[in-house]
């Protein structure tokens, strides 16, 4: 597992350099075309997945990611363990320029997601978690600093990190806020009167419930097994929920249909 983890944090240290070759570079346009499901993608996201590709080919892995033409679903159902990959979580946001986004990766056995990865290359904030590991937060990281990840983190990184009083905290995307998100989060303000919502960009979301700045993030609106994968996995690896809508039910992953239903993980 440690293995998996290095390569996986080496390939989206190396991902993010290559989106901040664009994203700093003010001249650029970002080259930005609609895909067929109307998602932007730029050539950020494009770098960024042949970079990790070529890392995570290593592992002689099948890779399952947002940029690559996904394998036909009668060859993917006998792939017991694989890896999923956004290359460029949040490409609204990097448009925007407003550093929201992020690098996924996830290594997934038999529709569970067993590690993960994810890294905000504006705020190099590295966080990741796997299957008996727990999950860790690493401040102003990049890939400069790597030398493999047991060399480097140390107790005060483990999730999660913030013990501070606080209101009841709701995380929500700031995409797409959806009328049922609306509802959810009036039905908890019964419960919690002064409850506070933050929104955020793509797998950050997640990530905040992890480390124990918000405490639920409810997601009444289309994902993909790409955009939650890392963050899931970050999550089981510290004991939290991330559930359908019934609050029981796991998310599964590597399914004849890509789509997620919704979810809600919470602390």
């Amino acid at each position: 597992m440690k293995i998996y983890l290095d390569l996986a944090v080496k390939a989206a240290l190396l991902g993010g350099e290559e989106i901040l070759k664009v994203y700093n570079d003010e001249s650029s346009d970002f080259g930005v075309e609609i895909k067929a499901d109307n998602s932007p993608l730029t050539i950020a996201d494009k770098m960024s997945n042949d970079i990790i590709c070529k890392e995570l080919k290593t592992s002689c892995l099948p890779i399952l990611s947002e940029e690559i033409k996904s394998n036909p679903y009668n060859e993917r159902k006998d792939w017991d363990s694989l890896w999923i990959v956004d290359p460029l979580d949040g490409t609204k946001e990097f448009i925007k320029r407003n550093g929201e986004f992020t690098v996924n990766i996830a290594l997934v056995k038999n529709g569970t997601p067993i590690l993960g990865v994810i890294y905000i290359p504006v705020k190099k904030i590295l966080y990741f978690g796997a299957k008996n590991e727990g999950a860790y937060k690493i401040d102003n990281f990049s890939i400069k600093d790597f030398n493999g990840i047991g060399n480097l983190i140390k107790a005060s990184d483990k999730m999660p990190c913030y013990n501070e009083e606080r209101k009841f905290r709701v995380v929500a995307s700031r995409s797409h806020l959806s009328p049922e998100t609306e509802e959810f989060i009036n039905k908890k303000k019964e419960l919690y009167p002064d409850l506070e919502m933050v929104s955020v960009g793509s797998s950050i979301k997640i990530c905040l419930v992890c480390e124990g700045s918000a405490d639920v993030y409810p997601r009444f609106a289309p994902t993909m097994e790409w955009d939650t994968a890392a963050g899931d996995a970050i999550a089981r690896s510290m004991g939290l929920s991330c559930t359908l809508t019934d609050e029981t039910t796991p998310l599964n992953y590597n399914k004849e249909n890509l789509l997620n239903p919704w979810f809600i993980i919470k602390k």
